[in-house]
């Protein structure tokens, strides 16, 4: 089994009024030149969770981070009109959720983060702004997901 310390979280950077699936997503790395789709896991605007790579064979997500990484990407990140947002439908919070914490009862010592967290710290301060943040994927600080109020339960929606 792979040591693990990162989990970390990234958007599709697709426009939320479009469908991507996963078959496009693995498409999309494969033409980058990626064995697969570089994430874990998917998550789709309905909650599905979609299990793209074994969790055993390190990602192709976040440079200098796969080795010891788990990657759980969502559909949307963009605004209908192009624009970085934090796009989570409340189907996608809450599997994004649970998925969260089956990970970290699996690997307790790892620390969430998002994409942009793992920005490099240019000014030296021990802490990554958003001046800093290479991209602004997932949109939203993934540190929180666990601390956010629980999203109403989807089934009843």
């Amino acid at each position: 089994m792979r040591f693990i310390n990162l989990i970390v979280v990234h958007c599709s950077a697709t426009r939320c009024d479009r469908c991507y699936t996963e078959h496009d997503l693995t498409t999309d790395h494969l033409r980058r030149g990626f064995s697969g789709a570089g994430y874990h896991y998917y998550i789709r605007m309905n909650g599905d969770i979609i299990s793209l790579r074994p969790v055993e064979t390190p990602g192709a997500h976040a440079r200098g981070h796969n080795t010891h990484s788990i990657a759980l990407c969502y559909e949307g990140g963009l605004d209908g009109h192009g624009r970085p947002a934090d796009t989570r439908t409340p189907f996608q919070r809450h599997s994004l959720r649970v998925l969260v914490m089956t990970l970290l009862r699996d690997y307790p010592d790892a620390r969430l983060c998002g994409h942009r967290d793992l920005s490099p710290d240019l000014n030296h301060n021990g802490e990554i702004e958003p001046e800093e943040w290479i991209k602004q994927c997932p949109c939203f600080d993934a540190a929180t997901i666990l601390t956010e109020p629980p999203p109403p339960n989807p089934g009843h929606l």
